[in-house]
């Protein structure tokens, strides 16, 4: 069961404060982190992906808005937040502080709305690879049990000056290659499977593994850097050793039976990301995606591998908050009916404009969407990846309380 709980006088379950925390950030007390900094896993680092576990299990992202406005200004992209209307908005109701026993507390407007905790600690941001290479900035460890390289390679899309508005990482690209500065370093294969071995078989803080690529215009050269990174994790760790899933993004190849090879390479799941169903806004939030692949080679390669390998071996992601919600819930339920699975990943507006604002949806966008998936989960049998549930997706814990939402 879910919990519920009262902000201002309304009644918010475990996913409706999922969404807004996600989507607001947190102000964290420096005591927490001095609190609970060797005993969890959190740290004073946006670069760590820090969570907050609510007593329902319910896994959130916690984007500490002061610690992340400092590292953007340090860092190499911050054209969109130098204008003083964005900053201006970046402000959160939600704090997280200890009560008068030591004890971590969520507050909204000052007042309390529940105890929460944390992951176990773990020593994973301290590492290096053989090569030097730091786990930190290159790899994260999402909620209790997800091992995500989250860009394993430069986007191509990006460095045409076609980044998608959303995603961070393909700004600091598009702004470096406008600069011709060089990539920053990536992991090699090699330093992918230490990571893993780290993570999985020594520390064991992870089950599941996320393999994440940035899109690129050779879709079949990508398709076969996949299958090295595969290859060199089998050798190192042995896939049989990952009791989870391995959940792989790629950019959808022309043909789809390109995909066949990463199958074959140890991939439980395929992910071709759409992000935005509606074409028009695709054209403006997503305009490589939308010069380079397009909708239909996107729905193409997933519904061959949906075809092929049955349902639930397809995924596709969207960033939920961009777009109407009536039109993310038809795509999700388009994909659906061919067996793709529809991955819900709350946008977060810290780091780039989408469409010229950086605010977030309501509430009542959000119980749209989690109303909506729960029925497409029950009606077409999906499952979406992982166990307890991811720091920004919403589509696990859906599913994980589909039967209360939908009774209700």
């Amino acid at each position: 069961m879910h919990q519920s709980f009262s902000i201002g006088g309304e009644t918010l379950d475990s996913l409706d404060l999922k969404a807004l925390i996600v989507a607001k950030g947190v102000k964290v007390s420096r005591n927490v982190y001095e609190r609970f900094g060797r005993t969890h896993r959190i740290y004073p680092d946006p670069l760590t992906c820090n969570c907050l576990i609510l007593p329902d299990g319910t896994i959130v992202q916690m984007t500490d808005l002061a610690l992340h406005m400092r590292y953007l200004k340090t860092a190499i992209l911050l054209e969109a937040l130098r204008n003083i209307k964005y900053t201006m908005r970046l402000r959160t109701p939600f704090t997280l502080d200890l009560s008068s026993d030591g004890r971590p507390i969520l507050l909204h407007d000052g007042a309390l709305i529940t105890e929460v905790s944390f992951p176990p600690a773990s020593r994973f941001y301290e590492q290096r690879t053989s090569s030097g290479l730091p786990y930190l900035g290159n790899a994260v460890l999402q909620g209790l049990d997800f091992l995500s390289f989250q860009c394993l390679w430069p986007c191509q899309f990006a460095k045409t000056g076609h980044a998608c508005q959303f995603c961070y990482s393909g700004g600091v690209v598009e702004r470096l290659s406008k600069r011709k500065k060089p990539d920053p370093p990536v992991p090699t294969p090699r330093d992918a499977a230490e990571i893993v071995e780290f993570a999985v078989t020594k520390e064991k803080s992870a089950s599941h593994i996320q393999i994440t690529g940035g899109s690129t215009l050779n879709t079949q050269a990508e398709c076969q850097r996949i299958v090295q990174y595969l290859s060199e994790i089998h050798r190192v760790v042995g896939l049989e050793n990952i009791t989870g899933e391995v959940l792989v993004y790629t950019t959808p190849p022309r043909d789809p039976t390109e995909v066949d090879q990463v199958f074959a390479a140890g991939a439980d799941r395929i992910a071709c990301s759409l992000e935005v169903w509606d074409k028009e806004l695709a054209k403006i939030i997503t305009p490589g995606k939308a010069k380079f692949t397009g909708r239909q080679r996107h729905v193409d390669c997933l519904t061959y591998i949906a075809g092929k390998y049955g349902p639930n071996r397809a995924c596709t992601s969207f960033v939920v908050g961009v777009e109407p919600a009536e039109s993310f819930l038809a795509g999700a339920r388009y994909l659906a009916q061919r067996g793709i699975v529809p991955i819900a990943s709350i946008w977060i507006p810290f780091g780039r404009p989408v469409m010229g604002k950086m605010e977030a949806p309501g509430l009542e966008y959000y119980r749209r969407v989690k109303e909506g998936l729960a029925g497409i989960y029950e009606d077409y049998d999906i499952e979406p990846p992982g166990s307890f549930g991811l720091n920004v997706c919403l589509c696990r814990d859906i599913w994980n309380h589909r039967s209360e939402i939908n009774a209700a």
